[in-house]
């Protein structure tokens, strides 16, 4: 019985390394798990053509938002693990939404797996010009002064945006209300429109609306003051080092990935990443190309998660 056992995992062992060295021969779907508009769906849409290139085959970019990310991470933590079914690896679903959220349908260190970390990009909150406040001094004296006056967007309940504001709110002692939306690109919207006064989102989607002036940015997570906004000072230059983190955006695909197709895949964004349109894309959104391997991926979203769960601890935070 256990030969017969032995045999079979072996002979599907074998299966599954004839059908990744065939790989790719059809469509590829990159899953992002968020509204269009925003950073994730931005990097998505970036690699999308030149990976394609790179694997000869069609990368088609596909977005499924709700529940702070977790629907769409949950859709590629269930796919057949073929390789055709990859998604967007974020923080809020890998780290921020699961450290929070006890019901959270997947493991984010046993259910995927991870194959590159396309680029760390920086956070910024940032606020409607109509704002009474144009810089982080008049921002914090503007929310101590209103307590539970203001409210701000984010891209879902449990998300990156959301954890991020929840711990500077705790370590600041503010208050300010929590607008969940089903992604980055309606949360901008909004706040852009005025209908909500503030937003703790990825710079990349953030960018283009504080260089035309209709947001203004308050402060940055980042290891240092970026050239894109020389006057914003970081997270770390205010007194709140424990806010002052990147997010990442890298490419997971479900558990039991064969290790020909993670390395083919993780081969192919590094090639798509030489193409310097690629490259000037991602870097002039004020992000910075990782490209590692998937030891160090899996190695940084572990510790992210549990950066996280120590966050949530710490400071009692609870989904809202």
């Amino acid at each position: 019985m256990f030969r017969r056992t032995l045999m079979s995992c072996s002979l599907l062992a074998l299966a599954g390394s004839a059908l990744a060295q065939g790989y790719p021969n059809k469509v590829i779907k990159l899953q992002v798990p968020f509204a269009p508009g925003g950073t994730t769906d931005i990097i998505a849409r970036t690699i999308s053509d030149a990976l394609g290139k790179a694997l000869g085959q069609v990368v088609v970019v596909e977005n499924r938002a709700g529940g702070g990310g977790i629907i769409g991470a949950n859709e590629t933590a269930k796919a057949a693990p073929d390789g055709y079914n990859l998604g967007i690896a974020t923080v809020s679903t890998t780290a921020a939404n699961p450290a929070i959220n006890p019901r959270t349908p997947y493991n984010p260190l046993t259910d995927f797996t991870p194959i590159i970390n396309i680029a760390a990009t920086p956070n910024v909150i940032a606020v409607h010009p109509s704002f009474p406040a144009k810089d982080y001094k008049g921002f914090i004296a503007e929310l101590k002064k209103n307590p539970g006056k203001y409210s701000y967007s984010s891209s879902g309940t449990g998300g990156i945006g959301h954890l991020q504001t929840e711990l500077y709110k705790n370590l600041s002692g503010t208050f300010i209300t929590h607008i969940p939306y089903r992604g980055a690109g309606p949360a901008l919207n909004d706040t852009v429109a005025g209908q909500v006064p503030m937003t703790f989102d990825n710079l990349p989607s953030a960018l283009p609306f504080i260089q035309s002036g209709r947001l203004v940015a308050i402060v940055v997570a980042a290891p240092q003051r970026l050239s894109q906004l020389p006057n914003v000072p970081t997270f770390k230059e205010i007194g709140l080092e424990p806010v002052n983190r990147m997010a990442y955006y890298g490419i997971y695909g479900p558990k039991g990935l064969p290790k020909e197709v993670v390395d083919k895949v993780n081969a192919g964004v590094r090639k798509a990443l030489e193409d310097p349109a690629v490259k000037k894309r991602i870097e002039e959104t004020g992000s910075i190309i990782v490209a590692n391997t998937p030891e160090q991926f899996a190695a940084q979203i572990k510790a992210e998660f549990e950066v996280y769960k120590k966050v949530v601890e710490s400071a009692h935070l609870k989904l809202d």
